[in-house]
């Protein structure tokens, strides 16, 4: 038991924001439920070596970006979402509204996967460059130009009227 002391703890304490994070990544509660808890059971099968990590939730988003991004490698359910979110340019709302953050959603749900844990990590989790492309495995140029493609293609899919709003 000594080897699982915290585990318990930590999970019991971000459990709750990583399946916010991974609602962000798949659009879906009931997936994301499964997501984190997929995630929590691989954390936990590594927990030795996670405790020893340098940040301990920068760890734990790593397990669930890898997590998601191997679902979505094995299910893929492209043609179905393409076909739910094909109707053209989601209605922006304005800035202060929870339509603006549904339309947000729904055009986040259009990225490819990896691009989405790009922007989720980055806007959401407020993590660095850096930290993102620890998280990701891969290099921060890499990073960069991930976010500079997807927020490119955001802007696309939502149009200027989320530009005119202010939010830049």
């Amino acid at each position: 038991m000594d080897r699982l002391e915290g585990f318990a703890e930590y999970a019991g304490a971000r459990q709750r924001h990583l399946r916010r994070s991974a609602y962000l990544l798949c659009g879906d509660w009931h997936l994301a439920e499964d997501l984190t808890q997929t995630a929590m059971v691989n954390l936990c099968r590594s927990w030795g070596r996670a405790r020893q990590a340098v940040s301990l939730d920068a760890y734990a988003h790593t397990v669930l970006v890898n997590t998601f991004l191997r679902y979505k490698r094995r299910y893929q359910r492209q043609a179905d979402r393409a076909a739910a979110y094909s109707s053209g340019q989601p209605d922006v709302a304005p800035a202060d509204s929870p339509e603006l953050r549904l339309s947000l959603q729904a055009a986040l749900l259009q990225l490819p996967p990896r691009a989405r844990a790009v922007v989720v990590l980055r806007f959401w989790e407020d993590m660095s460059v850096e930290a993102t492309a620890d998280a990701l495995g891969c290099s921060v140029g890499n990073v960069k130009s991930q976010t500079s493609r997807a927020l490119a293609r955001l802007r696309e899919i939502v149009g200027d009227s989320l530009i005119d709003s202010g939010l830049r």
